[in-house]
């Protein structure tokens, strides 16, 4: 049975366009796999730590030698790293806040970027560890960003998505979202959504 993991991050939950854009993506790939299982990541609804001392000390800390506080991060981080392991493509709805992915976007890859569990260092350089999949990546704005040299969201998922392995990546952009163009961009990337094969 095949598994889809959708990664939301719009603060608007379901109402945001990414997660709407992502509800169209879910249903034309449980058309194609009736049977597969789709599971959903809210990382607004379910909140995941930021970046700290606490955080980085317990991922850095000896298994041997965690505290209870400390198994608790390991643990969820170890459960998001599995989340991907585990499917067979993803979904990341993605919209961009103040330039750039919403924060709790960023705290998750933060907790999935592992030295020696998603990635290690050779003398060749960086290699990813996670096995490649299909990534669809809804990159939804409110103005035009993708053509202007102003993406600052896109270029980076796509690095740190291919420095842990995962370089199938296909973006869906829907821009101008709070101008003129928004009704005509959503329609364009559901067009694209139904034309993609899964």
């Amino acid at each position: 049975m095949k598994t889809l993991l959708q990664v939301k991050s719009s603060i608007f939950g379901d109402q945001g366009q990414s997660a709407q854009l992502g509800a169209v993506l879910i249903e034309k790939w449980k058309a194609a796999y009736p049977e597969s299982a789709v599971v959903v990541r809210d990382l607004v609804a379910d909140t995941i730590p930021h970046f700290d001392m606490s955080v980085i000390s317990a991922l850095m800390t000896d298994e041997a030698d965690r505290t209870d506080e400390q198994r608790a991060v390991v643990a969820l981080s170890d459960d998001l790293v599995n989340e991907i392991a585990s499917a067979d493509a993803l979904i990341i709805s993605a919209p961009m806040y103040n330039f750039a992915v919403p924060s709790q976007l960023k705290a998750w890859v933060d907790m999935i970027a592992r030295n020696g569990v998603t990635f290690k260092y050779t003398e060749n350089g960086p290699v990813g560890l996670l096995a490649d999949k299909p990534v669809y990546i809804l990159a939804t704005r409110g103005g035009m960003y993708k053509d202007a040299g102003l993406d600052h969201q896109v270029p980076w998922l796509k690095q740190i998505l291919a420095f842990l392995g995962l370089t199938s990546v296909q973006v869906i952009y829907a821009e101008g979202l709070n101008m003129a163009e928004k009704e005509a961009s959503l329609a364009e990337a559901q067009e694209i959504i139904a034309s993609i094969s899964v």
